[in-house]
């Protein structure tokens, strides 16, 4: 058992980009998700990835939404996707992204994603990816997965899921509670049965890789369960995956880095109600001090 803490994140450096790199070089980002009722989830997420360093940032959203998201983060592209009445993501929009997912070093599906159809959009794009894309899969997205796993199968090596206690009971099709009383053994099961690298959300989280390795982050703070907090993390772990980080290190990373956010903000603001758009502020600099040595 591996624990993570700074000691272990300096001895696992994140790929630095050299002086004279531009943009592209640090890794595209495309993150999918949203719906009329749930619009911020995706620009969490987005900023997340940027905050951790990728280079640049896509978001594909319901269409109502797009053009608002567009102007609350200038620094993306976004893209309207077909609507439902109801305000979701259509049944056409994975095929109609498929053309962007050549230009993309990172995927990330599912963050604000509510909709009948998202297990079809899920392999709609998960077949239409390239192995060897660095992929994640959140909320939305991991509904099905466990039923029909092959598809995210496909990327193994190069793929994280970021499940909570009961996105993970739905995975194995096992009680909430059988999850929560153990859940290093579910991170286990689901990353074997998934061939992805899981990340058991909790507040102790458990880093499993496909091959059985195992890291442990007890460094959570209870200010972290909070709307939002989750659509960070995937964003974060997205980002440095974009980079270039291996996906069991990029989780690791991923987790430390949330964690320390939320604790950097309790010393600041108090133990609870900081909002999950603040961690990401945090994110460059604790990156910042632990490659100086003083994380």
């Amino acid at each position: 058992m591996t624990e993570i803490n700074p000691a272990w994140l300096r001895a696992h450096p994140l790929p630095i980009p050299a002086a004279d790199d531009d943009k592209s070089q640090r890794g595209t980002v495309l993150v999918v998700g949203g719906c009329a009722e749930v619009p911020g989830a995706v620009m969490l997420a987005g900023e997340a990835a940027l905050r951790a360093g990728a280079g640049r940032l896509q978001m594909a959203t319901v269409r109502s939404v797009a053009l608002h998201l567009a102007l609350a983060v200038p620094e993306a592209l976004v893209i309207p996707l077909e609507e439902t009445a109801e305000g979701c993501v259509g049944a056409g929009a994975g095929t109609a992204l498929l053309p962007r997912l050549s230009g993309s070093a990172a995927l990330l599906i599912g963050p604000g994603l509510m909709a009948d159809g998202a297990e079809a959009l899920v392999g709609t794009l998960l077949d239409g990816l390239e192995p060897g894309t660095g992929v994640a899969l959140d909320a939305g997205a991991l509904a099905g997965l466990g039923a029909h796993p092959a598809a995210l199968r496909r990327h193994a090596g190069h793929s994280v899921v970021t499940p909570h206690a009961g996105e993970m009971a739905r995975i194995l099709g096992i009680p909430k509670e059988e999850v929560s009383a153990d859940p290093l053994a579910a991170a286990r099961r689901a990353a074997e049965l998934l061939g992805a690298v899981v990340a058991m959300k909790g507040a102790h989280t458990w880093v499993v890789g496909p091959g059985g390795e195992t890291l442990s982050c007890s460094h959570g703070h209870v200010g972290l369960a909070t709307s939002g907090s989750g659509d960070t993390l995937a964003g974060i772990v997205t980002g440095l995956l974009a980079r270039g980080a291996p996906p069991v290190q990029a989780t690791a990373w991923a987790v430390w880095l949330h964690a320390e956010a939320g604790h950097r903000l309790a010393r600041r603001l108090g133990p609870l109600g900081f909002l999950a758009r603040e961690l990401l502020a945090e994110v460059p600099s604790i990156m910042a001090d632990l490659a100086a040595g003083s994380g």
